[in-house]
């Protein structure tokens, strides 16, 4: 009976993965890394189980594999460092905006907002600090339109609680509204009622 493409890749595996992490392992800088490489290495192994030679052949086949997936680990770091370094240099050319710099109680909005359970304090910044709508927020959350216009309301209450637990008060523009800065309402002149 001839053995599975499942069972060929198990033997495979079986034989041949500590080998394999040994090969990565002295490869790379970080372990972590090994384990990505092996990783990889089995899944093309997979992939291309019908050409892996069966048996002891199986082994400098996969270190092959393994050899091809640390080429291209290297190229995609050098490539992210390479972006790195492009972005940083653009970043590091643009005005350095913080909105809550725009607030003039911003350090005890961000106090408030640290206060808050992390879920609450994202869909506020992703609002307040990103400019997205609503409905914008739901895609970034995954969750419908509906569910993250309740989420904003809730964090907005939320947030105004710890705000006010901090000191903070509103701030009132002196004469606006029907009540004057003082507390008290508009007077109204006798002439204007006429």
């Amino acid at each position: 009976m001839e053995p599975t493409d499942a069972d060929r890749f198990r033997q495979a595996f079986d034989a041949n993965a500590r080998d394999v992490l040994g090969y990565a392992l002295r490869r790379v800088e970080v372990a972590a890394d090994a384990a990505d490489v092996v990783a990889e290495t089995f899944l093309v192994a997979w992939r291309r189980v019908q050409d892996m030679p069966a048996g002891t052949e199986a082994r400098p086949w996969l270190f092959g594999v393994a050899r091809g997936v640390l080429r291209n680990q290297r190229r995609g770091d050098r490539r992210r460092h390479r972006l790195g370094r492009k972005l940083r240099s653009r970043i590091a050319a643009l005005p350095a905006a913080d909105p809550g710099d725009a607030v003039a109680d911003g350090e005890v909005a961000r106090r408030a907002l640290e206060r808050l359970a992390p879920d609450d304090a994202e869909v506020l910044r992703l609002t307040a600090w990103e400019g997205l709508t609503p409905a914008e927020v739901a895609v970034v959350l995954g969750v419908p339109a509906a569910t993250a216009r309740s989420r904003l309301a809730r964090a907005r209450r939320r947030l105004r609680a710890e705000l006010e637990a901090l000191g903070w008060q509103p701030a009132r523009p002196a004469g606006t509204g029907h009540v004057r800065g003082d507390g008290h309402p508009p007077v109204r002149d006798r002439e204007e009622e006429r």
